[in-house]
């Protein structure tokens, strides 16, 4: 029979559809790859520094980098200043320049590479490259938010193959920050998600892996397949002031779960999501970081109601990802 399970965090409902079950291998890996643009060299690669804008931050040693943070040549949002909202003489339709900054984070000189195939120190300085740049945003007074992704694969909506991430700084807080935001505003005494990981570690049923310092583990509210959901054991509000041995704790966790995630699955595309508190925002808060793989069609019903149906019951998932040592 299927269930439905109360997300707090969105507080939306999902579905789990436990009789609809399906195998690993019914979950084919990706199959959408990357299409190089033949007409010009890539421009994440070393040796290629001329294609891409002047690096904003670059680290490695010796002059060679490992980690670069560059301008988006195709930015979403660009400008300065804060929300500036106008009207067209109707309180409906309004309009505001898309102010902010968009900035691309080179995971590795390494073209084929993913996050799954970073090393330790590699993926320490990936987290430590999201730590300054979110420093950097905070101080700029017109950008509210910073959202970090990672979109593997073409279904995830990666345009170029070189393994990277993105950074949008945005000059409004996100609906679905607001959300969770309100969640943990809602939530009497223990922050929600320390009393989550409490939870979750007391039962072990959806734990992944269970860190000193980070616990990964496929959430009771899963809304697609293999969804996981990473949190540090100690919360800091804001990703830019975690402690620096969580951060590096975080970026390890990050590339052994997504190990796991290519030993059961396969090369699945994946969004990798960082949830951290709005710039310069008192509130409690705790940052974390989702990892949706894109296995399943959001159809009509998810679209037309927000509410996932999601095939694989977190408990068998965790179990499957934890046995992938």
């Amino acid at each position: 029979m299927s269930e439905l399970r109360w997300n707090p965090l969105t507080r939306r409902w999902v579905t789990i559809t436990a009789e609809r079950r399906l195998r690993p291998a019914d979950f084919a890996p990706r199959r959408l790859r990357v299409q190089a643009d033949l007409g010009r060299p890539c421009p994440f690669c070393p040796g290629n520094e001329e294609a891409a804008p002047p690096a904003l931050e670059a680290y490695g040693p010796h002059g060679r980098w490992l980690v670069r943070v560059l301008p988006n040549l195709y930015p979403a949002f660009a400008g300065d200043g804060p929300l500036e909202v106008s009207e067209q003489g109707d309180p409906r339709f309004r309009r505001a320049p898309a102010t902010g900054l968009h900035e691309v984070l080179v995971l590795s000189p390494d073209h084929g590479a993913s996050w799954a195939d970073l090393s330790d120190n590699q993926s320490v300085l990936v987290m430590a490259a999201a730590r300054d740049r979110l420093e950097d945003h905070a101080g700029i007074g017109g950008i509210q938010y910073t959202q970090m992704i990672v979109n593997h694969g073409r279904e995830a909506g990666a345009s170029i193959e070189h393994p990277h991430g993105q950074l949008l700084g945005i000059p409004f807080v996100p609906g679905e920050l607001d959300r969770e935001l309100a969640a943990f505003a809602e939530e009497p005494g223990e922050p929600l998600l320390s009393a989550v990981l409490e939870a979750e570690t007391g039962l072990g049923l959806r734990v992944i892996e269970a860190g000193d310092r980070v616990v990964a583990l496929c959430p009771y509210w899963s809304g697609s397949p293999y969804e996981a959901l990473l949190c540090t054991r100690e919360p800091a509000s804001h990703l830019d002031r975690a402690s620096p041995a969580d951060l590096a704790a975080m970026g390890r966790a990050l590339r052994d779960v997504l190990v796991r995630l290519r030993r059961v699955l396969g090369d699945v595309a994946y969004n990798l999501v960082v949830h951290s508190a709005p710039h310069r925002a008192s509130v409690a808060f705790h940052w974390h970081v989702h990892v949706l793989p894109q296995l399943a069609t959001v159809a009509g019903f998810e679209q037309g109601t927000g509410v996932r149906i999601n095939v694989i019951p977190p408990e068998l998932a965790a179990q499957q990802l934890r046995d992938a040592n």
